[in-house]
């Protein structure tokens, strides 16, 4: 029965890499898809001529993604290679935790919400300030040892990924807008009091 129990939590535990996993890689092919068209814009021209090459490039996008799929509706037996390519690109997109590392025996108790663990790292980059851009927390971040090789855009795919909002068009110190992490956004911390909640021992019998 134990080792039965180890079984079902492998197979949970692979189902639910694979599903964040896919999101993540969702959320980082659409985000490099759009920066790579946004980036077409001629800051030399204005009107529609300078948005012409972001609409080829859009137009270009749209024409692969076309392709790909009478590719596939002409040769349905590439999904034999296609659809396990995916699928290990998304196991390995996945944040891994603790919890992945099981071994013979089955847990006896439970592994922290990974999305704790991060919470807490964006809490403390925050400190005392309301708000923080993502290219100034990652920065952060890897200072600190934690994301290294990442870019701005596998930064928001994990935090997407685990259900901490991202602010699309955050503005603060006078900078442009850009995404960043605001602190009235984020989920609170388990262990953190509510606000207007008293710490002092009741009185009531």
């Amino acid at each position: 029965m134990k080792r039965a129990a180890v079984i079902w939590a492998a197979r949970t535990t692979t189902a639910q890499r694979l599903t964040t996993g896919s999101h993540a890689l969702i959320n980082r092919i659409g985000t490099r898809t759009a920066d790579w068209i946004r980036a077409g814009r001629r800051d030399d021209l204005t009107g529609l001529a300078a948005a012409l090459g972001c609409i080829l490039r859009a137009l270009l996008a749209a024409a692969g993604a076309y392709l790909l799929w009478r590719i596939i509706r002409a040769a349905p037996a590439l999904l034999w290679a296609l659809v396990p390519a995916w699928c290990w690109a998304a196991l390995r997109a996945a944040p891994r935790t603790a919890a992945e590392n099981f071994s013979e025996e089955a847990p006896e108790e439970p592994e922290p919400d990974p999305r704790d663990a991060v919470l807490r790292l964006l809490y403390e980059a925050l400190g005392d300030a309301p708000s923080m851009y993502l290219a100034d927390l990652l920065q952060q971040l890897q200072e600190e040892g934690h994301g290294k090789g990442w870019k701005v855009a596998d930064l928001r795919a994990r935090l997407e990924a685990l259900g901490i909002p991202v602010e699309q068009r955050l503005r603060t110190g006078g900078r442009g807008a850009s995404r960043g992490i605001v602190r009235d956004q984020l989920p609170p911390l388990p262990d953190q009091t509510p606000q207007g909640a008293s710490t002092a021992p009741s009185t009531a019998a």
